[in-house]
């Protein structure tokens, strides 16, 4: 297998911008996205890193978000936690296409 160079900006940036163009194809969009975003990268561990990091930081921010913007911090924590979810079931198939498309 050959080592191509790649980097994680740029796999980031094409997995974000297909993410949010993709939005409407359920599981696919993230699947296609993660993808091409792995074919960026250019080996698995970048590729892997490109995936999480960015779903970890949009989770931390709705958390963080959520839970300053209402006035009680009860339901700023479960409209947080909602939000982390959401990241997390995205994230899953991002990361699988990461991998398939770093691997390909």
């Amino acid at each position: 297998m050959a080592n191509r160079s790649g980097s994680v900006g740029s796999a980031m940036v094409w997995m974000f911008a297909l993410s949010i163009l993709l939005f409407w194809l359920p599981g696919i969009g993230p699947l296609i996205a993660g993808f091409v975003g792995g074919r960026k990268a250019g080996s698995v561990g970048n590729a892997i890193l490109a995936a999480i990091l960015p779903g970890l930081l949009f989770g931390i921010a709705l958390f963080a978000m959520a839970s300053l913007l209402v006035g009680l911090p009860l339901v700023g924590l479960a409209a947080g936690l909602g939000g982390v979810a959401l990241a997390l079931i995205h994230v899953g198939p991002l990361l699988l296409g990461a991998i398939l498309g770093a691997i390909l």
